[in-house]
């Protein structure tokens, strides 16, 4: 351990003046078994500084094969380590210069003992959360109704809330949002995912109703509804149905729901295309427009991100090409259009990019980074940079 004078006469020798240093001296030395293993840092930004004060907590989350990352209530972070040329030292009651700037006392030496060293520290990365996989476990055993009289139900593979956040890189704000986009519902304490032709049974009971009973779809009465349709299918998955595709209100003390024209007309067109490689456009656009309910407009622009036109072919054609089917790694998901598509305009591949889009990013920036543009009979078109196996 150093004493005051020992200090004094380093200071002397290095030539700096006493009286322009802080009064207090910081000697610090090891402590018995001192490990870089043993802590890890994490550089927090200002936003998570403040949870962690305000005594809420972030998770860590991944499967073994899975890069970590880490989750707030609402947000996820990519964990990324960053090395140092410097030694980070842990020193707990060591106070920086700010902390002693106060301090009138007497020259003198305070000894503090390090707990622990590291070379590097984690640094953190706001990134989209990883959600695909949500779809994949929902989908092992996806519900397909009650279950017929005299059949057991299926009761494998089955998740609660607390199941999915322990197997979901994404915070729970985040997972809840898109257990909603997918149109997941809890039945008996677990996430079920309704299967496709389930789903869309319901909404055939509910466009056919409002056309039989000549309501408009802008005010279909819940409670009409759930007595009309309850000997066809259970209550509560009616109103999941109508909380899909539709928006709830009340009016005199009666719930209505005002049904979604663009979600409506796009379950009923993937219905039509689930089962189709590709369709011919002119009779697909007619076929559409008669399965959707009175009053509701098709148009093609309510397929964007889930359907392709291709304007090349002769005659013009359709097929389903969902952006939840595409790869979530932004190579691996331009190979992957590109594999489909040699050129693609601006206005075709952006509903399949869109979601890829970090903070401040555009779609625009990231074509510029991953694709090659040109013009082709006076349209901008963006082909892959690298050559890409079909």
């Amino acid at each position: 351990m150093r004493t005051l004078e020992e200090v004094q006469a380093t200071l002397e020798i290095a030539k700096l003046k006493e009286e322009d240093l802080l009064s207090t001296v910081h000697c610090l030395s090891f402590g018995d078994n001192v490990s870089s293993s043993d802590y890890c840092l994490m550089e927090l930004d200002e936003t998570l500084c403040k949870l962690i004060e305000a005594g809420e907590s972030l998770v860590i989350r991944g499967d073994k094969d899975e890069r970590a990352v880490l989750c707030s209530s609402d947000k996820t972070y990519d964990l990324k380590i960053a090395d140092t040329s410097n030694l980070l030292l842990l020193v707990p009651g060591c106070r920086t210069p700010d902390q002693l700037a106060d301090d009138q006392d007497s020259p003198h030496v305070e000894h503090m003992q390090i707990w622990g060293f590291c070379n590097s520290y984690w640094e953190l990365r706001k990134q989209r959360p990883k959600l695909k996989k949500l779809k994949k476990l929902l989908m092992e055993n996806p519900y397909e109704g009650p279950a017929i009289r005299g059949q057991e139900e299926n009761t494998e593979n089955r998740y609660t809330m607390e199941d999915l956040l322990e197997r979901i890189q994404a915070s729970e704000e985040e997972l809840k949002t898109h257990l909603e986009t997918i149109h997941a519902c809890q039945i008996d304490g677990y996430w079920r995912v309704l299967d496709f032709d389930y789903e869309m049974k319901l909404l055939g009971h509910v466009a056919q109703l409002v056309d039989s009973e000549s309501w408009s779809f802008n005010k279909v009465p819940l409670h009409t509804s759930l007595e009309e349709l309850a000997p066809l299918e259970p209550r509560e998955m009616i109103e999941h149905c109508l909380n899909c595709y539709g928006k709830r209100f009340a009016e005199s003390g009666e719930v209505f729901y005002a049904l979604h024209e663009d979600s409506v007309c796009r379950g009923l067109a993937l219905m039509l295309l689930q089962n189709a490689v590709k369709f011919n456009l002119k009779e697909f656009q007619d076929v559409w427009q008669q399965s959707v309910p009175e009053g509701m407009s098709t148009r093609l622009e309510q397929l964007k991100g889930v359907a392709l036109v291709d304007r090349t072919s002769r005659p013009e054609t359709i097929s389903l090409l969902r952006v939840e089917d595409l790869p979530e790694d932004t190579v691996e998901r331009f190979n992957h259009l590109f594999s489909l598509r040699e050129k693609w305009t601006e206005d075709d591949i952006t509903p399949y990019i869109q979601d890829l889009c970090g903070e401040k990013q555009t779609t625009g920036a990231l074509l510029t980074k991953y694709a090659r543009s040109s013009m082709q009979n006076g349209v901008k078109v963006f082909n892959s940079r690298r050559p890409v196996a079909t």
